[in-house]
């Protein structure tokens, strides 16, 4: 298997890419294996936090192009590209947070992937793409994802040039959250998957799950919906605890129910 797992205090899984001789590209195998393994995370009851990263000399250059080619048949494409569709919805649909460590190039639908994650960091040297025009193939699926996270001049600067952005720059139009030095990055993402990991995995879930569902409602039922969520999330014994235990100057302790 071309995906590796491993675990830092049994509650953040790191998943790693690691195909680089294709640098670490979203092939059909590749694709249906991070499936699997983020379903399994996402039923793991001990793991909090996932950061994805790619093995080698980047994140990830996107599909195979090769497999690509050889494809040939409109139901293959049509699989191919349902299947990579299928892969950003379990991340952003998961009920654990997803964090992108990015290296080098996140292009097309690495680029799509990077954007997927709830957070995204990457070294300062790292770059960010949509190029598909540059091949005659419009990054139509890639740009689903990415134009969640930026406005539409950038995006569309994006798509139709084909250009790679530096990290500053993907930092200033809200594609990642953060850009550092390549020594500090593994230790500045751990920083911050430790922080979400240390708060109630509850409501964590029940936070995801809502932010995404009431940004494609109209704001009367966006309203309507957080205000049922929230309602749900403080009849938990986690929320009476957290307020308990802030009231009464303590840490609280997460029973996760």
């Amino acid at each position: 298997m071309n995906i590796k797992t491993s675990y830092h205090n049994k509650d953040i899984a790191r998943v790693i890419i690691n195909e680089p001789k294709t640098y670490n590209s979203l092939s059909t195998k590749n694709l249906n294996d991070l499936i699997k393994i983020f379903k399994k995370l996402d039923k793991d009851q001990k793991v909090k936090v996932i950061i994805l990263e790619g093995a080698g000399k980047g994140f990830s250059a996107g599909h195979n192009l090769k497999e690509v080619r050889g494809l040939k048949k409109k139901s293959k494409y049509q699989k191919l590209f349902n299947l990579c569709s299928k892969l950003m919805l379990q991340i952003v649909e998961g009920r654990k947070p997803v964090i992108a460590k990015v290296h080098g190039a996140a292009f097309a639908a690495g680029c799509q992937l990077a954007a997927s994650c709830d957070l995204a960091y990457s070294t300062k040297d790292a770059l960010f793409a949509t190029p598909g025009v540059n091949i005659g193939l419009f990054c139509s699926t890639p740009m689903v994802a990415v134009s969640r996270k930026i406005n539409r001049k950038p995006m569309m600067k994006m798509l139709l040039t084909g250009e790679p952005i530096k990290a500053n720059y993907a930092k200033e139009i809200g594609l990642i959250n953060d850009c550092f030095s390549k020594s500090k990055l593994n230790n500045e993402v751990l920083k911050i998957a430790q922080k979400i990991a240390s708060k109630s995995n509850l409501t964590i879930k029940i936070g995801k799950q809502t932010f995404y569902k009431q940004l494609e409602m109209p704001l009367r039922k966006a309203y309507a919906y957080t205000s049922k969520m929230m309602t749900i999330n403080m009849m938990a014994m986690d929320a009476k605890e957290g307020i308990s235990a802030f009231l009464e100057k303590r840490k609280p302790i997460w029973k996760n129910k």
